[in-house]
């Protein structure tokens, strides 16, 4: 068995991983192979193409590389084509993998998608794209099943991955340590990072038993991570964001599937995010929810605080993250503990066999 395989984001990667993982452990003969990052290969998967060539972020940004993305996914598209694998599963990165999907679809290859886009929250109109696409929708959410059923979609609830790895902490005595995550992509960290290294100026001035560190994703940028934290009491680990995440009082994280990471082992957050002037006008009169980080669209409230553009600056972060230190915040991990046990599905080997099961009819 063939199974051809496209994550196009270091979050994507992440879920990834547990699904290569399941497959190969239901049927340990399979060969998986696409576009991964570094722990879908450990997992098993055999990197063609790493992820990091396709890894951007925002409307503008993704300009500025379009011409090499399009070549990459016409030479992705030809090469599962010559192989003609039994599967073909995009994972995330819609905008990416709906192309190679469609293709590969009107070919007569099967494929199924994982982790559905937010047509609920914005551009639902992509939902024609979708049926041409994706033969098997794979949701982590209940609430998208009943978009895409209303829709004639295929689609299945099969809990998230995260949740099979990740649990609430327990018998955590609070501090005062903040974990700060300036997120994955390159544009996102040099928006973010600065914010929060005024950020943690100004709490350091108002509470010096404050304490702080900075996970990063990968070491593409570490050394300029590095130049701009020079002099500040501040430790820079690469690669061990669950570990930091559950040993902080306190996250600043750049909103995406981080968010998620963190409300599953039940960490307080301050979420923030910045896109260039003209990304964030075209998603502000897109966007449908009320919220954009997951723990508070899941909840349908905000139980954790969002700063977004020009709200995402040092004094607000700061404000906001003294805030939540000092408050007794029992309330809010129950909540974060709903959100593990609403998602917790045995999501991969659920996943993994949905898709041998698919693969067989």
């Amino acid at each position: 068995m063939n199974i051809a395989i496209s994550a196009a984001e270091t979050s994507g990667d992440l879920v990834a991983s547990a699904l290569v993982k399941s497959l190969l452990e239901l049927n340990p003969e399979c060969r998986i192979e696409g576009m991964a990052g570094d722990k879908m290969a450990a997992a098993g998967c055999q990197t063609l193409w790493h992820l990091n060539k396709v890894n951007v972020m925002g409307f503008s940004e993704v300009l500025k590389k379009l011409p090499s993305l399009l070549r990459l996914r016409k030479t992705m598209v030809s090469h599962f084509c010559e192989q003609n694998p039994d599967v073909f599963i995009g994972v995330d990165a819609p905008d990416f993998n709906f192309k190679i999907e469609r293709q590969l679809k009107a070919r007569g290859i099967k494929t199924v998608h994982f982790v559905s886009p937010s047509v609920w929250a914005w551009r639902s109109s992509r939902i024609k794209k979708i049926k041409e696409s994706t033969d098997l929708m794979l949701c982590m959410f209940p609430f998208e099943v009943d978009f895409y059923k209303k829709h004639g979609q295929k689609a299945l609830f099969v809990g998230h991955p995260l949740a099979e790895t990740l649990a609430p902490r327990v018998g955590h005595k609070q501090g005062k340590k903040v974990l700060l995550m300036p997120g994955s992509r390159e544009a996102e960290i040099k928006s973010l990072l600065p914010e929060m290294v005024d950020a943690l100026r100004l709490m350091k001035a108002q509470d010096e038993e404050v304490s702080f560190s900075l996970a990063l994703a990968s070491t593409n940028l570490q050394a300029w991570v590095e130049e701009k934290t020079s002099g500040l009491d501040i430790e820079v680990s690469i690669g061990d964001a669950h570990q930091k995440i559950s040993q902080a009082d306190l996250v600043i994280v750049a909103s995406g599937t981080a968010t998620l990471e963190i409300a599953m082992l039940g960490v307080p957050m301050v979420v923030v995010y910045k896109l260039s002037a003209i990304s964030y006008q075209i998603a502000k009169r897109l966007l449908k929810t009320d919220y954009v980080s997951l723990p508070n669209v899941i909840l349908g409230k905000e139980a954790v605080p969002e700063l977004l553009q020009d709200k995402a600056n040092a004094y607000n972060i700061a404000s906001s993250a003294l805030q939540i230190l000092g408050a007794d915040n029992t309330q809010l991990m129950a909540e974060l503990s709903s959100i593990h046990t609403q998602l917790n599905q045995g999501s991969a080997e659920k996943s993994a066999k949905a898709i041998l099961e698919f693969i067989n009819a």
